[in-house]
């Protein structure tokens, strides 16, 4: 008779990875079986290494702010490993107005910062007397509306950086779900904000403890250190790659997962998989509401230079009303060393999105990318390397619609007991966000509960 595991999870990206992690932690004897369609764990997370040249396909770094995250990396003796770029020490720059603006990371120097009018910025208090939007409205929407419209270059910019997406089409309540908690509880951003800074002040008062900006880390070999150090930690019976699962149900009481390399049965069943193919999955187990969700594919142009130095910082993003080719660029030789030979500097330019998908698909667009770093960064002659990288999958894009998508997921695992969902795009896209929904999803089903659903502020670091 086939073994029946007391949780399965469909795929071994970060989440699903994480998702096992934390079973193994806090329960060893709990039997489980991580699924993997790929040859390889990972998911997006994917490295690339040519000579002295270390590159991204998928995320760069994740801030070490997140308790769940740096347990994690404790667990796995991963935080040895580290590389870090604190954010104190490293800047960031927006592209408007012909120049680079640098914009600072305390709300101190923000303020006093020469980004916007000092109409506009006093336009920023009248957010205390503006009456909540609905559900649906957009980013660009909520931005202009709250906060005035002279910020909303800026807000562009932070969900270019994030999202790669069109703040115009992004729901505010799907993806910045704290902050539209925020504002209903409170009536404003802002008084809610000063209400949690009193009482987070308040404790730190009685702890003691000192607030610090976070930093950027990664790996000496890239992000891909990541889930292969996870992957590592279980037997070849609880993490099976080239596994692709083609159907779930429940039939007596137990979830089974169907493939042509055989079937499978679990007390639990965890869809750990990006929105789109988590959607695919599902779709024969339960009527969607929707067939899938946009998607915005960005590539990585990657580019060296001998001689010549960027400006400090991470790099720079560009919003739409920047006209420019690029989305922005990371300046990757600043923030983790041996990233680039001795002497170089290496820029990783992305392009593409989702206000641009035909300048993703544009092959012969290196000529394009390097006139737009050139002239951002004052960049002189020929890369001494250069290389494009293409993502492994798109970021979900949470638009009209997704509200709904959302409220469905939560019905649908509330109506099916021992059915968690997770995965790229459903709590965030972040590392840090697949690892934290994770822990949730893990401390939920042991529990024999629900996954918390409260959403969280998050700090924005451009």
């Amino acid at each position: 008779m086939d073994q029946i595991y007391d949780t399965l999870i469909i795929g071994g990206g970060l989440s699903g990875l994480s998702v096992g992690h934390f079973l193994k932690q806090a329960r060893p004897g709990h039997s489980f079986a991580i699924l993997e369609a790929a040859s390889r764990p990972g998911g997006v997370i994917k490295s690339h290494r040519n000579g002295a040249y270390l590159s991204e396909q998928g995320p760069h770094g994740f801030l070490d702010n997140c308790p769940e995250s740096q347990k994690m990396l404790r667990d796995l003796e991963l935080d040895r490993e580290t590389v870090t770029a604190p954010l104190a020490q490293h800047v960031r720059y927006v592209y408007l107005h012909g120049r680079l603006n640098l914009i600072p990371q305390s709300p101190g120097k923000i303020i006093v910062a020469p980004l916007i009018s000092w109409p506009a910025k006093l336009r920023v208090l009248a957010e205390l007397w503006q009456k909540p939007l609905a559900d649906d409205a957009t980013v660009a929407e909520w931005v202009g509306r709250r906060f005035g419209r002279e910020l909303l270059p800026y807000a562009d910019a932070v969900f270019t950086g994030t999202w790669a997406g069109d703040y115009q089409q992004l729901l505010l309540a799907a993806v910045m779900p704290g902050l539209r908690a925020l504002e209903t509880e409170h009536g404003s951003v802002l008084r809610g904000l000063i209400k949690m800074m009193r009482a987070r002040k308040s404790g730190r008062t009685q702890a003691k403890k000192p607030v610090a900006m976070p930093a950027m880390t990664s790996f000496p070999d890239g992000m891909e250190r990541l889930p292969q150090r996870l992957a590592e930690e279980f037997t070849a019976n609880q993490f099976r790659c080239d596994y692709p699962v083609t159907a779930i149900g429940r039939e007596d009481g137990l979830w089974r997962a169907r493939s042509e390399r055989g079937d499978l049965r679990a007390a639990a069943l965890v869809v750990a998989l990006p929105v789109n193919a988590a959607l695919r999955l599902l779709r024969a187990y339960a009527a969607t509401p929707v067939e899938a969700v946009p998607e915005a594919f960005i590539k990585n142009i990657v580019t060296a230079f001998s001689g010549q130095t960027l400006p400090p910082g991470f790099g720079y993003l560009a919003p739409e009303a920047a006209g420019r080719y690029a989305l922005g660029s990371l300046f990757s030789s600043n923030m983790f060393a041996g990233r680039a030979a001795s002497g170089q500097i290496l820029c990783e330019t992305l392009v593409g999105g989702r206000r641009h998908p035909e300048r993703y698909q544009d092959d012969g667009d290196l000529g394009r990318a390097l006139a737009d770093i050139r002239e951002t960064l004052g960049l002189r002659g020929e890369p001494v390397y250069a290389e494009t990288l293409r993502p492994l999958a798109g970021i979900p894009q949470l638009e009209a619609g997704a509200n709904a998508l959302l409220a469905w997921r939560g019905r649908l695992t509330a109506e099916n007991p021992g059915l968690f969902v997770c995965g790229f795009g459903w709590n965030g896209i972040g590392v840090n966000d697949m690892i934290k929904t994770a822990k949730a999803v893990a401390t939920a089903r042991l529990a024999g509960d629900r996954v918390d659903q409260s959403a969280e502020v998050k700090k924005i670091y451009f």
